[in-house]
């Protein structure tokens, strides 16, 4: 008869026992156990007894000990089914999500996990379901976010240029200012809230569809905000309209924000009320016009998305409970000047 594989000669019973008692894997526990049994002199029958195998599992056991100390004898995760899809799969199904669908061909305006299940069957004829594609889809380092605004016809010349320019722009009217006078950054835009609103995202158990209200009524007020997000600052006015007189008003909210002896470059879209010759621009404020069709350029439109996720999404009574919601989740936003840093701030525009 044959004689047992012997231990490796860097352990021995004593050392194993401790380590037996400080870990939390009862598995590891208990084979560390039975090897100390051998190292105490004791036989592999006796070990099999601790460890409530066989003596060909002890044997496995000291192969898997004397290979990876006590690490070996930590169960690792099962291996599973080979994968469907190979790296060419995967490189192919990231630019196909990175690039986006085309309406007229693939029949959706926005990717699906279903829709890229049909997608790689009609392209490689492999079978896979919806949770496949999105372990793979979070193994490629997607991720399912909100999309930022962008205007169907915009040029992206003009928004790159625009951004180019913005420190020569911004040098330009410095310029034109008394010697010293800081420059506050601000950005402005107007939103509609009304009755009829946007049903968010919401933690519901995965297979369910929850259910939340929707308003189908029609009134609606105006909400006109800014921030200067380096400070924190905002600056916001809830208006039944939105014109030329609405934003006149707003010029004067922004202008009392702004701090004592600073000038505020207030960057807006070509809005008519932001255009027209007939607003009264107060002294302490310089317009600087964004490109046209840019909206991911100002980021009062995250602002805006985020007063909604959060707080403008309820049903609403009348046009005075619009009102008081609206003033609510302005005065809450900004009462929190970290958040507006956190949304506001964009590399490009803050470097002068």
């Amino acid at each position: 008869m044959t004689s047992g594989i012997p231990l490796r000669d860097d352990f021995d019973g004593f050392a194993l026992r401790a380590l037996a008692k400080g870990t939390k894997d009862a598995a590891q526990a208990r084979r560390l156990l039975a090897l100390a049994e051998i190292y105490d002199g004791h036989s592999r029958s006796d070990a099999a007894r601790i460890g409530g195998v066989t003596l060909q599992i002890v044997r496995d056991w000291v192969i898997r000990f004397n290979a990876r100390g006590p690490s070996g004898l930590i169960n690792g995760k099962a291996p599973g089914n080979q994968g469907k899809l190979s790296d060419v799969h995967r490189q192919a199904l990231a630019k196909i999500v990175e690039s986006g669908p085309i309406p007229a061909v693939h029949g959706v305006v926005r990717w699906r996990r279903k829709d890229l299940v049909q997608w790689l069957f009609q392209e490689y004829r492999i079978s896979v379901d919806e949770t496949t594609i999105g372990r793979e889809l979070k193994a490629l380092g997607f991720a399912k976010l909100s999309a930022r605004p962008r205007h169907y016809a915009q040029n992206e010349g003009d928004l790159e240029s625009f951004k180019k320019k913005f420190p020569a722009t911004l040098a330009a009217i410095k310029g034109r200012l008394p010697k010293n006078v800081e420059i506050e950054l601000w950005w402005a835009d107007e939103a509609r809230i009304g009755q009829k609103n946007k049903i968010t995202r919401r933690w519901a158990r995965k297979g369910t569809r929850p259910l939340a209200p929707h308003d189908r009524r029609t009134m609606w007020t105006y909400i006109f905000g800014a921030i200067c997000p380096k400070k924190g600052k905002g600056a916001g006015l809830v208006l039944p309209y939105c014109d030329t007189s609405a934003m006149n008003q707003h010029l004067l909210e922004i202008s009392q924000a702004v701090d004592d002896g600073a000038h505020a470059v207030l960057i807006v879209d070509q809005a008519g009320w932001h255009v027209t010759p007939k607003l009264d621009v107060p002294d302490n404020i310089t317009l600087l016009f964004l490109p046209p069709r840019s909206p991911e350029l100002n980021p009062v439109e995250n602002v805006w998305q985020f007063l909604r996720d959060n707080w403008l999404s309820g049903i609403f009574n009348d046009y005075e409970d619009i009102v008081a919601h609206c003033c609510d989740a302005w005065n809450k936003l900004v009462a929190q000047p970290w958040k507006i840093m956190s949304i506001g701030m964009r590399d490009w525009a803050h470097r002068f």
